[in-house]
């Protein structure tokens, strides 16, 4: 993903891997990328922002 992506509701955005687990976050609705807060392998904590959409 990157800014100014078009999301369509229940597309996969990003992938999320703990402890050898991966859970894929959907898009919850439709939209557009407004920017990606994190970059790949960044070590992502609860209530992180990864992407904002508009």
């Amino acid at each position: 993903m990157k800014s100014g992506d078009e999301v369509k509701k229940n597309q996969p955005l990003f992938v999320i891997e703990a402890m050898k687990m991966e859970s894929i976050v959907a898009a919850q609705q439709p939209g557009t990328v407004k920017q990606v807060l994190l970059k790949e392998g960044t070590v992502v904590e609860q209530d992180d922002w990864v992407i904002e959409m508009a």
